[in-house]
């Protein structure tokens, strides 16, 4: 059974980070690409952050571009997302997600692709 479950979320000032992480189990997460999407209060689900099967290319929502990094360690199942200067509309629900894929340097952007979910974590950023 694949199971994605995601932690480090909490409450941070306005300006401060926090690192999310994926542990993936189940699956051989080297097979997979790996996504964050979020979730705010009222809103749809959104794209965050992408990283490929090799690690080698990523993808960000322009919203975060800069200041969010994601980043894998396929040897111990694990996905992470390392959030910077965080600002109040960055609070929401995160969500770690696996597309199986056969392309090793392909990114996918779209809620669509992917095949599991985890049950997300919360992040608020205070003003």
């Amino acid at each position: 059974q694949v199971q994605l479950v995601e932690s480090g979320g909490g409450l941070v000032q306005a300006g401060g980070s926090l690192r999310l992480s994926c542990a993936a189990s189940g699956l051989s997460l080297s097979t997979y690409a790996m996504g964050w999407f979020r979730q705010a209060p009222g809103k749809e689900r959104e794209f965050v952050a992408t990283i490929s099967r090799s690690a080698i290319k990523t993808a960000y929502a322009d919203s975060v571009k800069g200041r969010f990094t994601i980043s894998r360690n396929n040897a111990k199942n694990m996905v992470y997302l390392q959030m910077n200067s965080l600002k109040p509309e960055d609070t929401a629900d995160y969500y770690c997600a696996a597309h199986s894929t056969p392309y090793v340097n392909h990114v996918y952007t779209r809620n669509g692709e992917y095949d599991y979910w985890g049950q997300g974590t919360q992040v608020t950023a205070s003003s």
